[in-house]
Parts: structure tokens; C-alpha cells; sequence
């Protein structure tokens, strides 16, 4: 089959880290949840508008516990694909890294990512965000990766624009749903498989 056209969901993959030259990225265990849950919970304002599903089911650590469980079962149903992202040589947690994959006309994954606040600016978003794209091309064999980004969040668009990504034509808004929305316009990105 193409790799431009529909592709079945790959089987479950092994769950095993994957890493880059500062970074370990792990598949969360049971264990990370206290730091799973801080992390959220100390960017819980900033991060609920992009993350609003994850801010909303963390309320508590036991609730972030049984987050993690999901994404356990996730994993092994293929549904979602959801990296820990931790500083190697210290071993602080930093954030994650998520790749959705969707079957349709082309088969594809969304990535989704958010780091601290104090581990901004020092290119670990970027750094993940290359080894993702290596894992969705080449152990979810998917055609496209995208990438959704609030406009008015200029770092999280110049990383996917740094690691290839391209903006796709802007989608305009029902005049209802911009006012709904606070936090300004949605820019979408794409990265082809090559």
C-alpha cells in the first residue's frame, strides 16, 4: 500500500524509551506519577486552554494515577502514544510528548507537547520533537505528522517550524467560536513522510 494512503493501526509497539542527545523520553510507568501530577499542577493555568482534557482529569494525584493507567492501555490498543520527557543527566522530569494516530485518507498521527515552564527556552522541545517524528515514521509508518498551535504561542510554532513542519493555509473560525476562544487562532502544521 502507498504510504500516502490509509494505513491499518500499526500492532501494539514495544514500550521502551527512546534517546536523544540530552533527553531520555519513556513510555510513563506508575511510579512518575507524583511528578506527572506536580508538573501539571504547577501548569495547570498556563497549560489548560492547549491541554484542556489533561488539565481537567488531573485534579488530584490519584486521578493523574489512573491518567497514566489510560495511557498504559493505550499504548498496547495503539490508540496513543505517550512519552515522559526527563533530562538524562539529572533525571528531572520535564514534560511529555503525544502522538495520536488516525486512520482516514491518509494515514497519520497528531503530536502534541508541552514542557515545564522553567525547561522552556533551552531547546528540549525541539530536541523531543525530532525524536518523535523519527518514532512516527519509523515505527508508526505513518505518510503525515501534524501539529496544532495556538498562534499567539510563538514558541511552540517555531519549534514544529524548526523541525521541518510546514503551516498549512489558515482555517478561518465561525465568528462564534473565536469569541468562545480567548486565546487567538489556531495555526496547523504538517510534515510529510519522506
Amino acid at each position: 500500500m502507498p504510504a500516502t494512503r490509509c494505513s491499518p493501526t500499526p500492532p501494539s509497539l514495544p514500550v521502551v524509551a527512546r534517546y536523544t542527545p540530552r533527553l531520555t523520553l519513556s513510555p510513563y510507568s506508575p511510579a512518575d506519577a507524583p511528578e506527572f501530577f506536580a508538573l501539571l499542577d504547577h501548569n495547570r493555568a498556563r497549560l489548560k486552554v492547549s491541554f484542556p482534557t489533561r488539565t481537567t482529569t488531573t485534579s488530584t494525584l490519584a486521578a493523574a494515577t489512573r491518567l497514566l493507567a489510560t495511557f498504559a492501555d493505550d499504548w498496547r490498543a495503539a490508540r496513543l502514544y505517550v512519552f515522559g520527557i526527563w533530562h538524562t543527566a539529572t533525571n528531572r522530569y520535564l514534560g511529555d510528548i503525544s502522538l495520536r494516530p488516525s486512520t482516514g485518507r491518509v494515514y497519520s498521527a497528531e503530536i502534541g507537547y508541552y514542557l515545564d515552564r522553567t525547561a522552556e527556552g533551552h531547546g528540549y522541545a525541539r530536541e523531543a520533537l525530532t525524536e518523535a517524528i523519527a518514532f512516527g515514521f519509523s515505527d508508526l509508518h505513518v505518510a503525515r505528522l501534524n501539529i496544532r498551535c495556538h498562534t499567539n504561542n510563538p514558541r511552540s510554532c517555531a519549534v514544529a517550524e524548526a523541525t521541518g513542519f510546514q503551516q498549512l493555509p489558515v482555517r478561518p473560525r465561525l465568528w462564534p467560536l473565536r469569541r468562545l476562544n480567548p486565546e487567538g487562532e489556531i495555526s496547523y502544521y504538517s510534515l510529510n513522510v519522506s
